[in-house]
């Protein structure tokens, strides 16, 4: 089994997510995801690795490690009233904090991660799991994240790669997306589902959407939220 999942998003009427690139200019955006992320009650939330370097604070880890660690969990917090859940394959990100916004951090890796990375990890009091050997399996992940930590109920507020592989693979429940007055109209700004070039091609396992919600918000805002039905069992 795995969490329901809500894909949470503030866009511009045109579907793009960077809101400095908005016009007119605003700077409500990100109030306002943040107000909806707390109505939304989530147990965790999760975001990529390029979200997830905005927030690193940390030098660069050590090139070498002082031991081996075993491709296990570690876990250095399991009770919390919120998490951050981080997606990163690789290893890149230099924590320098535990927590964001107070929500412990958890990163998941895959087994090709470095041992340095690790115990990088490990000093900074990061979480950590895999899910997948070279490649992130996010059906994996989901069902990690719901039996081992417990989580009902994670919201996915990824940029647009992130929210589209989720997307692709049939594990979204539900949208919710709040459209501000304003737009974007350049090519390639983010957006708030989108692919890589290889992806380009996979389309989403969508078999139904079904409006659930609609509100006026202060400002010209709209919030929508849809429940999806995937044609493929999540």
């Amino acid at each position: 089994m795995k969490p329901y999942v809500i894909c949470h998003m503030v866009a511009s009427v045109d579907g793009r997510i960077l809101h400095s690139r908005w016009r007119p200019e605003t700077r409500d955006g990100g109030a306002l995801f943040e107000r909806l992320h707390e109505r939304l009650k989530g147990d965790a939330w999760l975001i990529g690795r390029v979200t997830g370097e905005e927030f690193a604070k940390g030098s660069p880890y050590a090139a070498q490690a002082e031991r081996t660690y075993p491709r296990e969990p570690w876990l250095a917090r399991r009770e919390a009233a919120a998490l951050g859940i981080v997606l990163d394959a690789q290893g890149k990100i230099a924590w320098g904090r535990a927590e964001i916004g107070g929500d412990p951090i958890v990163v998941v890796l895959t087994k090709e991660v470095t041992d340095a990375h690790l115990e990088g990890l490990r000093r900074d009091g990061v979480s950590y799991f895999f899910a997948g050997e070279r490649a992130l399996d996010l059906h994996a992940a989901l069902e990690f994240l719901h039996h081992e930590l417990g989580i009902e109920r994670l919201l996915i507020e990824g940029g647009g790669h992130v929210n589209g592989a989720f997307l692709r693979a049939g594990l979204i429940d539900e949208i919710s997306l709040a459209l501000c007055p304003a737009v974007d109209g350049a090519q390639g700004a983010p957006s708030v589902f989108d692919s890589n070039t290889a992806e380009s091609q996979r389309r989403a396992p969508l078999s139904g959407m079904q409006l659930s919600s609609c509100e006026v918000l202060e400002g010209g805002a709209v919030w929508l939220r849809y429940r999806l039905t995937n044609a493929v069992r999540a």
